[in-house]
């Protein structure tokens, strides 16, 4: 239901450019260099909008239930928070976070040297961050303070169970594969399918629109798809689903390399909506029934970390590939994000689906 109203909100979203430009005849072509048309302003504009009135309906309509007496004692006991084995967890902390740090470091100094482009100092800079937290927490736990959040952040963190660890790589090359038709799919369709490089020109902007389009064609189908991903479940397993929904987004996503004539992009679609319906709730539901109860909606956070992550990769090293390894041709870039769908797909065959063993078997 989460990926069939998301879908629904997705198509609005998507086609507002071409309703603003045939419904209201605002155009949809720049009027100087280095800014929007207006279609594209405005669905901005209603896209911020719509984006507050939601989030203040959740916090003012949704009520929050807080914990029982006996869990409001256990949050006051410090020493019941205390981690098990801090003599261990402390080394293991300083350890890992000196190696991030020092990696970082090198990172960064590699960039510099090397004069290359400078986002990639972002790499760097993260693993910098990530490493002090490390320390940070070791430094606690030798204080004697092992009941901090930041000491059970990172202890959970470094003992995350096996399923959700096999789901993090899953999630990685699906969210950057994502992240690349986001950033990529206007330019690589408007050059390589429209011929045109120049935001000024109505064939850019022709094939900037059908991208909008495109983009509220696949969360329809990703709506519809969301219906019957679990009646294939059913008969087949969640993570036989779910590889087989990133195939068909693999595939849809890598075809476009083929297409010269725009009206085939829409069966390219078709392979994308279905991918991200199960993107938006297979990997969820499979990660659910691996996790310690009074740790899920900690874990269920971290699991966005695999989104986040491969977001901020993909927006530093794709320009640099794009750069150097790609000529500018941005159409690689899509065919690059088919090839790690596909990766993500195989690895989603890795995954044990503990929760759904036992529903099988009861």
């Amino acid at each position: 239901m989460q990926s069939f109203f998301i879908g629904v909100g997705a198509i609005v979203a998507s086609f507002l450019p071409s309703i603003f430009t045939h419904w209201f005849n605002i155009t949809n072509v720049a009027t100087e260099p280095g800014t929007l048309p207006d279609s594209i302003r405005y669905s901005y504009y209603i896209g911020a909008f719509m984006l507050f009135v939601t989030v203040m309906w959740t916090v003012f309509s949704t009520k929050e239930y807080p914990p029982t007496e006996i869990g409001e004692e256990k949050l006051r006991n410090r020493e019941h928070r205390k981690i098990e084995e801090e003599i261990k967890y402390q080394s293991v902390f300083l350890r890992k976070g000196s190696i991030l740090i020092l990696l970082g470091l090198v990172i960064a100094a590699i960039v510099f040297l090397a004069k290359l482009e400078k986002e990639l100092f972002v790499l760097g800079f993260g693993l910098v961050v990530f490493g002090l937290v490390h320390v940070v927490a070791s430094a606690y736990i030798q204080k004697g303070k092992a009941y901090l959040g930041i000491v059970h952040i990172v202890k959970d963190f470094n003992t995350m169970p096996k399923t959700m660890i096999q789901l993090a790589y899953v999630q990685f090359f699906s969210w950057f594969a994502l992240f690349a038709m986001w950033i990529y799919t206007t330019s690589a369709v408007t050059s390589y399918i429209f011929n045109s490089t120049d935001p000024m020109s109505k064939a850019y902007n022709d094939g900037a629109d059908l991208v909008s389009s495109l983009f509220g064609v696949y969360n329809g189908i990703a709506a519809l798809a969301a219906l019957f991903l679990p009646i294939i479940a059913k008969y087949t397993s969640r993570k036989m689903t779910h590889f087989i929904a990133l195939l068909c987004g693999s595939i849809g996503l890598g075809s476009i390399y083929f297409i010269s004539d725009p009206f085939w992009l829409w069966f390219s679609m078709i392979g994308i909506g279905i991918a991200w319906a199960s993107i938006l709730s297979i990997p969820y539901a499979m990660l659910s029934g691996s996790l310690p109860a009074e740790k899920m909606g900690y874990y269920m956070g971290v699991f966005n970390f695999f989104i986040v992550i491969p977001q901020i990769i993909a927006g530093t090293v794709l320009g640099v590939m794009l750069t150097h390894l790609f000529n500018g041709q941005s159409i690689y870039i899509l065919v690059s994000g088919g090839v790690s769908m596909g990766i993500a797909a195989l690895l989603s065959l890795r995954v044990d689906d503990h929760d759904e063993v036992i529903i099988k078997s009861s």
